[in-house]
């Protein structure tokens, strides 16, 4: 049995888990789906939210007990950084069709979302306030093309405005962070981070921890069960 901690991406929160926890729970695994500042149902004035507060807050979460951190999208940096911070309780890190952190020189997730040879998502973001949300007209095409029926309508109806601070803060992976076992899943019909900017960023991960899903970027709605037979693959590997 192992222990594992999901953190969504931008504008989602521990909702989108839904699924994949109710595997996970099934196979005889332990879930905590996390809420980041400002995210899901957490109350933080999202003005001034810090790339460092989503870290302490992962941090918050693994003081429960050792566990396998998860990042999805976005999550990739706050996962890295919590790791950084503090890798005494965490097994090991999963990188979920994420933005993973260089071992050079600093860059932010934005500069990083930049390298990519195709911009899917350019165009689509619509800023207010410091944060950005997506314009609702892209969203079944970027995020949910394979989902069940519905999932676009349920999403919108939970999605929260996104910081843009967190994402504008450079970040390298330091060496706790990168002395943790890693994983990294591809998702290869992914039309928000192109696969092959997926794989990019997983270099340097071993081969044999690199894996694919045939599913969006969302595989949490598109294929909840085979996601969590694959968290626990990787649990069973660390053991």
């Amino acid at each position: 049995m192992a222990r594992f901690v999901l953190v969504a991406g931008s504008c989602h929160g521990g909702w989108c888990w839904r699924e994949t926890a109710a595997a996970l729970l099934g196979l005889g695994h332990q879930v905590t789906a996390l809420d980041l500042p400002g995210h899901g149902e957490d109350p933080t004035p999202r003005a001034g939210i810090t790339l460092q507060d989503y870290a302490a807050a992962i941090c918050a979460a693994m003081a429960d007990g050792p566990g396998i951190l998860l990042g999805h999208s976005m999550a990739g940096y706050p996962i890295t950084a919590a790791a950084d911070r503090d890798p005494a309780g965490i097994r090991a890190l999963v990188y979920l069709c994420a933005y993973r952190p260089p071992q050079g020189p600093a860059l932010s997730l934005a500069d990083l979302r930049r390298q990519a040879q195709s911009q899917p998502l350019r165009g689509t973001f619509r800023l207010a306030g410091g944060c950005f949300t997506f314009d609702p007209a892209v969203i079944t095409d970027r995020f949910h093309h394979d989902c069940p029926p519905g999932t676009t309508e349920q999403a919108l109806e939970r999605f929260t405005p996104e910081p843009v601070g967190p994402q504008e803060t450079p970040l390298a992976m330091g060496p706790a962070a990168a002395a943790l076992p890693q994983f990294y899943i591809r998702c290869t019909r992914d039309r928000a981070i192109p696969p092959e900017h997926q794989h990019h960023m997983a270099a340097g991960i071993p081969d044999a921890r690199h894996s694919t899903l045939p599913a969006s970027h969302s595989p949490f709605h598109a294929m909840p069960e085979r996601l969590a037979l694959r968290l626990a693959a990787i649990a069973a590997s660390l053991d």
